[in-house]
C-alpha cells in the first residue's frame, strides 16, 4: 500500500496533523476522563505504542488484528487562538468487507468538550483529497444506530444511509458491545 505525505490539511482553524511525540502533553491534557473511573481513555504509554505502530501517522495495518492500512490524524483546533487537540480521525485506505460493512473508511471522535462546532464533518471534508489520491471512488462511515451526533455528521457531509447490519460476534467491534452499524456511503466527487 502506498501512502501520500499529505500537506496538514486545514480549513481555518481546524488542522489534522499526525500524531507525534510533541504532541503527546497536549492530547493527554485535553481528553476526555472515562465516566466510570474518571481515568483518561488514553495513557501515555497507549500513545507511544501508536506512534511506535504508525510513525508519521501511517499504519501498514495488520488484518489478524482488525488494522488495515490508515492515516492517523489529530484534531487540532485553535480557539481564541490557542491550540489544543480536540479529537481523532483515521482515514482506512483498503477497500475490503470489514472496511465496506462495519469499520468504515473513516473513524472520528471529537472529545466532549469540543463538541458542537462540527469537527468531524470538518475533518472528513478535509479527508477528501486524500481518498481522490488513493482512487477511491465513495467513503464508507459507519456508526451505532444511537449513536445520533455521528448520524448527524454523516447526512451533514451528505451521505446516504444504506443500510443497518449486524456485526458479527468474532470482530473486535462485537467484543467492544457494538452490535449493529449504520452504513453511509459518501461520495468522493471530483475536485
Amino acid at each position: 500500500m502506498r501512502f501520500f505525505k499529505p500537506a496538514i490539511p486545514t480549513d481555518g482553524d481546524l488542522e489534522l496533523v499526525p500524531p507525534s511525540m510533541n504532541l503527546i502533553d497536549d492530547f493527554l491534557a485535553a481528553q476526555p476522563l472515562t465516566a466510570v473511573d474518571s481515568t483518561p481513555l488514553w495513557s501515555r504509554g497507549q500513545l507511544l505504542d501508536l506512534l511506535r505502530i504508525c510513525p508519521g501517522g501511517f499504519d501498514k495495518g495488520d488484518p489478524l488484528f482488525e488494522r488495515w492500512p490508515a492515516y492517523y490524524f489529530w484534531l487540532r483546533a485553535r480557539p481564541n487562538g490557542s491550540r489544543q487537540i480536540v479529537g481523532t480521525l483515521a482515514f482506512r485506505i483498503s477497500e475490503c468487507e470489514q472496511i465496506h460493512l462495519y469499520y468504515g473508511h473513516i473513524g472520528y471522535s471529537v472529545f466532549p468538550a469540543a463538541r458542537g462546532h462540527h469537527y468531524a464533518e470538518r475533518a472528513t471534508r478535509l479527508i477528501l483529497p486524500l481518498a481522490r489520491k488513493h482512487a477511491i471512488p465513495q467513503l464508507w462511515i459507519t456508526a451505532n444506530p444511537d449513536n445520533l451526533a455521528s448520524r448527524r455528521t454523516c447526512e451533514r457531509l451528505g451521505a446516504d444511509l444504506v443500510d443497518i447490519v449486524d456485526v458479527p460476534s468474532n470482530t473486535r467491534l462485537y467484543h467492544r458491545g457494538d452490535r449493529q452499524k449504520c452504513r453511509y456511503r459518501l461520495r468522493v466527487d471530483a475536485p
